[in-house]
């Protein structure tokens, strides 16, 4: 394993950083998440078309960069440190890879361009608050629990005799549920003796389609509600017998990386701007930064961030370990967010301050995409560290 970055990929993080810088700062954050798309449309044109970031890790032959993940995780990394609210998570990490790995030649053909071009956007519907559990992180996906195992609730897709198929239900948290032009929205199908769950595309226009947008605590994730009232939805791949389970696991490995990278770059932005300020804040006639308690914080944090870069840069060699990689970024944003807020002092307490944007991400991607014990829990499982014999046997 060669942990230099090649001359491109930093490339790709200087020139993002420098434009992320210019356009989308603190002020420029809460702007745009205030607008009915959720996020500056311009900025993403830009970032789409001058940086192809949402076509960085799909194949030349349907119009993307064709890089890999690291690639992808260094860009995310960046949006991360800018807290930059985007498409970019459900387009090019859970969409995108869905369609690359389930969808036919001709699906393949006629949708990755557009997304690679930025010219359409799209995500993931799971029913229910599922969505860590769906992609694996969490726990097993093979049953269709997280679906709610074709009983009542979720989504139902049923089939017509000309080969169409209806959706009737609905899907909450969808992660830019309100604006994306397009929907892969995870459906039971057979009934409830026969189900299973397979991925139907959605355009954002069908007849019968209504979504919601939703308030959250971390307005840089839009987040909406959508219901189905007898749409027409395509099957996403040839037939029924696609492996949906298996496509969302390893998506779900690549979401983790890229959301680690995200939750390392907000730390280290959080991290900075706190350092920043005790160097000027004054009292008892010195700066704050000088006195050794806050000293020994602010390394135990630097320390903390550093470690999960590491897993984080390791993740994106091995996909493998996203789940404790996104644990340990998690735990580290937390962590740098929480002394933000406390080392600003009484501004830091108001909603107002920058240093709740931070604290804001860290607790909504862990209700999102954890809890942090259930991503270890599940890694330990996935590496065989539980014995299930033994812990029946002690239950």
């Amino acid at each position: 394993m060669d942990a230099a970055f090649t001359a491109e990929q930093d490339e790709i993080r200087r020139t993002l950083r420098e434009l992320l810088a210019k356009h989308c700062g603190p002020h420029d954050v809460k702007n745009a998440v205030r607008t009915p798309l959720g996020h500056d449309g311009a900025l993403w044109d830009r970032l789409a078309t001058e940086l192809g970031l949402p076509g960085l890790a799909l194949p030349e032959e349907y119009g993307g960069a064709g890089c890999t993940a690291t690639e992808l995780a260094l860009a995310c990394e960046e949006t991360g440190r800018a807290l930059l609210p985007s498409p970019l998570l459900a387009t090019a990490a859970l969409a995108a890879p869905l369609i690359t790995a389930l969808g036919t030649d001709a699906q393949r053909n006629a949708l990755l361009p557009l997304i690679a071009r930025g010219e359409r956007t799209a995500t993931l519907a799971v029913p229910g608050a599922g969505l860590a559990l769906a992609l694996g992180l969490t726990g097993a996906n093979t049953d269709g629990a997280w679906a709610g195992g074709g009983r009542a609730g979720g989504v139902q897709a049923k089939g017509a005799p000309d080969g169409t198929w209806r959706l009737y239900g609905e899907a909450d948290q969808v992660l830019d549920g309100h604006s994306a032009g397009l929907l892969l929205v995870a459906a039971h199908t057979g009934g409830f003796a026969r189900s299973r769950t397979l991925l139907f595309l959605v355009p954002g226009d069908a007849d019968g389609l209504r979504r919601t947008r939703r308030t959250t605590l971390d307005e840089t994730r839009s987040q909406a509600r959508i219901q189905l009232r007898d749409v027409q939805g395509e099957l996403l791949g040839a037939d029924d017998t696609v492996d949906t389970s298996g496509a969302l696991g390893a998506t779900g490995r690549g979401a983790a990386v890229c959301l680690a990278a995200e939750a390392v770059g907000a730390a280290a932005e959080a991290l900075d701007r706190t350092v920043a300020y005790v160097k000027e804040r004054e009292q008892f006639g010195r700066a704050i930064g000088s006195f050794q308690a806050v000293k020994h914080r602010l390394a135990d944090l630097y320390v903390q961030v550093q470690a999960a870069r590491s897993a984080a840069y390791y993740a994106a060699w091995d996909p493998g370990a996203g789940a404790l990689a996104l644990a340990q970024g998690l735990d580290a944003l937390r962590a740098t967010a929480a002394e933000a807020v406390q080392l600003h002092g009484g501004i830091g307490f108001t909603w107002e301050h920058e240093a709740h944007l931070y604290f804001k991400r860290a607790a909504a991607d862990e209700l999102l995409f954890g809890p942090v014990h259930r991503l270890r829990g599940r890694a330990a499982e996935q590496a065989g560290l539980f014995d299930p014999a033994a812990a029946e046997a002690t239950a």
